[in-house]
């Protein structure tokens, strides 16, 4: 059993991924994939499982389906101090499903374990505070969803279906984390706080407009529950209709550990502290002003032997979309089949935020500053917006073994200018699609398909919502995949 959790646990962390649409794939199986990604309105393959159960009812075999996908993300920042490319990753995206079909029983079903989504980045970066220093900018976000799917046909042309998943998700992320100074709540000395001291002009004050500590988030898991539900209408042997709904699904990642490093940020205060200092006391050393600062420090209630260095217990919540989606297919010929798809994202009702709760800090001197016993919120700004999604594809018949396809998508962006930054950079917008499928013996198809995502790059706004260090910076991602997936019909 714990040989399964870990072999399951390094699939995950391998198929954490560049989202394609969002935190989302573009399809699931290397079928649907090479023709765009269609398949509400196309009732052959089980990853309707994904995008409309109740087309399970009208692909009439039973089968079993693996897929791998391998992706190959290329990204690209830019601001006053970087102009670099991200690291090269490659990224294995697993699925495996099982559709079982009977003429005896109106019930389909299936089970199936697929790649669902997820983002992530990985950057060395310059940052003013650090100096010389570069700094780790890095993400992962990873989600697994699998579970039963069952469809009943009421007759030849409707049918209904639902899927009922366990959704399993990973997340970790390190970086320069900058809040506004007047988070710190703790009192300095009467009628100030840390964060005033922090924010207010020289010489009663150290100017700053955001404070930043080096922060590191690990070994964050959630479990959670997503469902399905959709209708599918067959009109004839040529024209298909599908319509889905995914609910949302909110997780809590728990059991993390955080660390939370400010040194740089106290140094540079210190620094400022000792330079006032001196020019108030013309003719001292360096030495009698390092003196004097740490002798006001131990007043207020800092004790720079302890540092500036805090871990903590976290948890997490963030929420992933619910999506609305109607597909059609039309066979134009006997070997000609036509299909599209529309999908509705509605981000806006689920990554506005992501809560970060820490507790149980260990370093006085930080819960002094933030005015708290080490434990308290942190809500960090996402405001992504609903996205449309777009995806027409079409299939040939070549041969009786061979069928071609070609297909495109268009998802709008949802991460708007105020929080785009480098380690969520889940822009992109166009993909272009081809595939085949060769039919080795009755039973055995192998299917392939290689999509491109073209590149997009966005550019923060200025300010920035996230950090000054992206006021006007440019997040750039494209990728390309290779997939393939066996089909077996028993």
């Amino acid at each position: 059993m714990k040989a399964g959790l870990r072999l399951f646990t390094v699939m995950l962390f391998a198929a954490s991924l560049f989202a394609q649409s969002g935190t989302r794939l573009i399809g699931f199986d290397a079928k649907s994939i090479g023709r765009g990604g269609t398949s509400i309105g196309v009732f052959d393959t089980p990853e309707l499982m994904m995008s409309n159960p109740a087309g399970l009812s009208f692909v009439n075999q039973t089968m079993l389906n693996v897929d791998i996908s391998m992706m190959y993300p290329s990204l690209h920042f830019k601001n006053k101090l970087n102009n670099v490319d991200g690291d090269d990753n490659i990224f294995p995206l697993p699925s495996a499903s099982y559709l079982h079909s009977c003429d005896c029983s109106d019930f389909t079903w299936g089970v199936g374990l697929f790649t669902s989504g997820g983002m992530g980045a990985d950057y060395m970066l310059n940052h003013a505070l650090y100096g010389a220093t570069k700094q780790e900018y890095h993400s992962k976000l990873a989600s697994m969803q699998g579970g039963l799917s069952l469809a009943y046909k009421f007759n030849e042309h409707f049918s209904v279906g639902a899927s009922l998943h366990l959704v399993y998700s990973m997340l970790e992320f390190s970086m320069p984390f900058s809040l506004n100074p007047m988070a710190m709540q703790g009192v300095a000395m009467p009628g100030m706080t840390f964060g005033q001291m922090f924010a207010g002009t020289p010489p009663n004050g150290f100017g700053y407009d955001e404070v930043t500590a080096s922060a590191k988030m690990t070994d964050l898991t959630a479990i959670g529950f997503n469902g399905k539900i959709g209708l599918a209408y067959k009109v004839d042997n040529k024209l298909s209709f599908g319509l889905s709904y995914t609910l949302p699904t909110s997780l809590t990642y728990t059991g993390g550990k955080a660390t939370m490093d400010m040194t740089a940020q106290l140094n540079d205060a210190f620094g400022k502290a000792m330079m006032g200092w001196m020019m108030q006391n013309p003719g001292k050393t360096q030495a009698q002003a390092q003196a004097a600062i740490m002798a006001q420090f131990t007043q207020l209630g800092i004790d720079m032997s302890k540092g500036v260095v805090a871990n903590y217990d976290l948890d997490v919540d963030l929420t992933f979309p619910a999506s609305f989606g109607f597909g059609v297919s039309y066979k134009a010929t006997d070997c000609l089949l036509l299909a599209a798809d529309v999908e509705y994202l509605m981000w806006e009702n689920a990554f506005d935020k992501m809560t970060l709760k820490l507790k149980n800090g260990n370093n006085s001197n930080i819960n002094k500053m933030m005015g708290n016993a080490g434990t308290f919120n942190i809500e960090f700004p996402m405001n992504w917006e609903n996205s449309l999604m777009i995806k027409i594809g079409g299939e040939y018949l070549a041969t009786k073994e061979l069928t071609l396809r070609l297909g495109y998508a268009y998802n709008s962006n949802p991460v708007p200018q105020s929080t785009i930054f480098p380690i969520f950079p889940a822009v992109v917008e166009n993909h272009v699609m081809a595939g085949a499928s060769y039919k080795v013996s009755a039973p055995l198809t192998i299917n392939a398909a290689f999509e491109m995502a073209l590149n997009n790059s966005v550019t923060a706004s200025n300010p920035s919502l996230i950090a000054n260090e992206f006021d006007g910076s440019t997040s750039e991602l494209s990728t390309w995949f290779m997939h393939v997936g066996v089909s077996y019909a028993f």
